[in-house]
């Protein structure tokens, strides 16, 4: 499946604005992590593209993402996409064993957060963002409260990097697209 095809998919069955971009912000950071690893960038975009492509119907868990994988099924995506989707979910069973697997779980929270910093920052833009400014407000609890500070701590260690860097790397993914992320 290719990236136009995916994002098909994702637009036949999302129609928020905000949830297509966070779509748009999980890939930049996933496919990143795609070209740093040497691994097959188009495979990593679709899966980061449609890893909540059902989460408006089915907005609730277990219901997400497991009603939507046999929607997927059908449309042809791979078993390896599928998986990795299944495995972003904490409560699928699924364990995550690839690297693809990993990036994902890894970038989803993470991404959300970061649009959120970016846009209380006066310019609304991902370029105002910095690791110590994202450090800052994980400690307030407040702040972006349906945002799990633990899938974003545990994503970095089982991607095997530091969060620092993790913060760092995704934050430089989301602002080589920023223009595309409305950031």
């Amino acid at each position: 499946m290719d990236r136009e095809t995916a994002w098909g998919i994702l637009c036949e069955f999302t129609e928020s604005e905000s949830l297509r971009k966070h779509a748009l912000a999980v890939e930049a950071c996933v496919a990143a992590y795609a070209r740093h690893y040497g691994a097959d960038e188009t495979q990593w975009t679709v899966t980061a593209l449609l890893h909540d492509f059902d989460y408006e119907m089915h907005p609730n868990p277990p219901d997400h993402p497991m009603l939507g994988e046999p929607i997927l099924a059908a449309r042809g995506v791979s078993e390896e996409i599928r998986r990795a989707i299944l495995s972003h979910a904490n409560y699928s069973g699924v364990p995550r064993v690839s690297l693809l697997e990993r990036a994902l779980f890894a970038c989803d929270e993470l991404a959300g957060f970061l649009t959120a910093v970016a846009l209380v920052k006066p310019g609304k833009s991902i370029a105002e963002v910095d690791v110590r400014g994202v450090r800052k407000k994980l400690k307030d609890k407040a702040f972006a409260r349906s945002v799990s500070r633990a899938d974003i701590e545990n994503g970095a260690r089982e991607l095997g990097v530091d969060l620092d860097e993790h913060i760092g790397f995704c934050i430089q993914a989301m602002r080589d697209r920023a223009s595309e992320l409305g950031l």
